[in-house]
């Protein structure tokens, strides 16, 4: 199967015990790439960098038709979103920064949640079946966003010793193990926490995306023969994995921003 090809591109006439003796089309790697929409200069624009604009349309769009003209009776539009900006600020951002030094916050954390929940959730809407993070470039800029956010905060507010303090969890009564907590705190925190933010949302959309198609591709290859039975089990399974998905998706969005909020909590702890 070439690289061109998109992540259910299958030979349809392919099913078990069929006259072409084909083998399953396991999906891998080619799962994830796609055929350019167009070439601008020499720059490819594909399906996923479609949904990715989709999304910031979407998130933009909905919350500016939200609160562009607020009321004070809110209509259903402003309900949702009041619920869903309450349920960010109240539930992740005040939980654990605090309410005085949360509030300049929670934009930022409201956007990344819905940008990442609504990249999650494209990988069980019709017609784009894919989550955009399942790419690792897009949790990766969310993460090193996050980062930036993360390290100036800290200089800001503590300075330069301060950060240094700060990052390698400095303290004079660890005493002769104080030089190894030190490199092995800076390491982790400058180097291996971005990383780690990054390839958690990551991975987990890109192994739900392998599932879901490993299933989906199943069910029709084994639609033959006798093996319609086994063909049926695979389809509920397919359902399954999408149901399990949706909350992976929720959750991903919900762990992804928590983790932003207590970086920066650290960030403004006071170190002695």
């Amino acid at each position: 199967m070439s690289a061109d090809q998109t992540q259910l591109a299958f030979d349809w006439s392919c099913r078990i015990m069929s006259d072409n003796g084909c083998g399953f089309p396991a999906p891998g790697l080619h799962s994830f790439l796609f055929k350019p929409i167009t070439t601008v200069g020499g720059f490819e624009f594909n399906k996923v960098m479609l949904l990715a604009l989709i999304t910031t349309v979407l998130v933009i769009g909905f919350f500016w038709a939200a609160f562009g003209k607020a009321k004070v009776v809110p209509g259903k539009l402003q309900m949702i979103g009041e619920a869903g900006y309450d349920f960010v600020r109240r539930g992740i951002v005040y939980e654990t920064l605090g309410k005085r030094e949360g509030e300049k916050y929670v934009p930022l954390m409201v956007s990344l949640f819905f940008f990442i929940w609504i990249m999650n959730i494209w990988s069980v809407i019709p017609l784009a079946q894919f989550p955009v993070s399942s790419i690792i470039a897009y949790p990766a800029v969310l993460a090193a966003i996050v980062y930036v956010v993360w390290v100036s905060l800290t200089f800001k507010r503590h300075g330069f010793v301060g950060f240094f303090k700060n990052v390698t969890g400095y303290d004079k009564s660890l005493g002769a193990v104080l030089p190894l907590v030190v490199v092995i705190e800076f390491f982790s925190n400058l180097l291996v926490r971005p990383f780690t933010h990054a390839v958690r949302l990551f991975a987990n959309m890109f192994a739900g995306h392998l599932m879901l198609v490993m299933f989906t591709v199943a069910s029709w290859y084994l639609l033959n023969s006798w093996m319609i039975p086994a063909a049926g089990v695979s389809f509920v399974m397919t359902v399954v994995m999408i149901l399990f998905e949706l909350f992976v998706q929720a959750v991903q969005a919900y762990v992804f921003v928590l983790l932003a909020c207590s970086y920066i909590q650290g960030a403004l702890a006071e170190h002695h």
